[in-house]
């Protein structure tokens, strides 16, 4: 049976919580932990008609990529629509957890998603803000356990290095020690010395894995005292995070044809264009989902010359133009994509996991509240 914290663990190894802008309401909206998911929804949004979609198709748990608690309610009178949709998911006992900017930020996630839907090659992180943290653990056992040690430890996600897996090192060396009054040592008597064949295994690993290699560490070793040294690497090796995603494209295009195209990839039937020069060639292109238009100074520190987001400001439009810089808004609900990205990820995750009860599915319903005319 997979719960809610199943499912969350596994995802916020993929996208962690500290990849969050400061102040995003990400993570467990609604519901407990607890739930058992059978049939899970993916959604960019909470709104009332979603929620009614998933209590039609039976749903336990939603995967939304907008926060559906983005503000803190005042109060919990159900008059209020909002309210009245907590209300209503709760009554059908139904979860909701949200990734938000963590995932927008996290490598394979949504603004890669982007990116890759408007073919963009050479594809780097547009604003790097994080770089994981390498931890190292050194742990001495008995030259017998030291196998079933590298395995526990590979097991917890340690030695992963780029390609390469179970990545560990080990030297023989002498342990010595007397215990003393008290202790139930697994080698050697009380109050008598003791020296010990033993063998150093040593791994490195993310630092978020850092409680699980422990509890691994922990779990398999036989010492009742064991002896372990870690510590933090400084050399700059650890995976490297970032908000905005930034390549150039695949065939050579005027900016006014590359907008035209990315209307197509995105099938909108319309976008907003601001640009001076529309005959100008696409050199380079930024792209980030959402609203990002703040980010448009680390645009042109990258030498782009488009900068694909949505909901640009009307001031800063002139400020783009001011500084050379063309932009097309293909609006906020380009990030629906998630939908489509989203549940093959998922479903390759629980084949892996053996969460066979679970079916992942997207929803039908567009929630763009926007509608163009002519």
């Amino acid at each position: 049976m997979v719960k809610v914290k199943d499912f969350i663990q596994r995802f916020e190894q993929f996208a962690p919580r500290y990849l969050a802008e400061n102040g995003d309401p990400i993570g467990m909206q609604l519901g407990s932990t607890e739930q058992t998911i059978h049939r899970a929804l993916v959604t960019l949004d909470v709104r009332p008609e979603v929620v009614k979609e998933a209590i039609a198709k039976k749903i336990d748990f939603i995967f939304a990529h907008h926060p559906a608690v983005f503000r803190p309610a005042k109060n919990l009178v159900t008059d209020d629509p909002q309210n009245a949709m907590y209300a209503e998911l709760l009554r059908h006992h139904i979860a909701v957890y949200a990734a938000h900017t963590n995932l927008d930020s996290a490598n394979g996630g949504m603004n890669d998603w982007l990116a890759e839907q408007l073919q963009l090659q050479n594809v780097q992180i547009l604003q790097p803000n994080y770089r994981r943290q390498i931890m190292k653990l050194a742990t001495y056992v008995p030259q017998a356990n030291a196998a079933t040690m590298r395995q526990a430890l590979a097991a917890a996600g340690a030695g992963q290095l780029g390609d390469y897996t179970a990545a560990s090192f080990s030297y023989a060396g002498t342990g010595r020690f007397t215990p003393g009054t008290g202790a139930q040592p697994f080698i050697g008597q009380i109050d008598q010395a003791e020296a010990v064949a033993e063998t150093k295994v040593e791994v490195v690993f993310p630092e978020d894995l850092t409680n699980k290699v422990l509890a691994a560490m922990f779990s398999v070793h036989p010492y009742e005292e064991p002896a372990y040294d870690l510590f933090h690497l400084d050399n700059k090796t650890g995976e490297q995070f970032g908000i905005g995603r930034v390549g150039e494209p695949q065939q050579q295009m005027t900016i006014r044809e590359f907008a035209e195209f990315t209307r197509a990839a995105f099938d909108l039937h319309g976008l907003r264009l601001v640009t001076q020069k529309p005959d100008e060639l696409v050199q380079r292109v930024a792209i980030l989902g959402g609203d990002g238009g703040k980010f448009y100074p680390a645009v042109l520190q990258q030498h782009a010359n488009v900068f694909v987001t949505g909901d640009v400001y009307y001031h800063t439009a002139h400020d783009m133009l001011a500084a050379g810089l063309s932009a097309i808004d293909p609006g906020h609900h380009v990030e629906s994509i998630v939908k489509a990205k989203a549940v093959p990820l998922f479903e390759q995750w629980a084949q892996a996991a053996d969460w066979h009860d679970v079916t992942f599915m997207a929803s039908t319903l567009s929630t763009d509240p926007f509608t163009f005319i002519n």
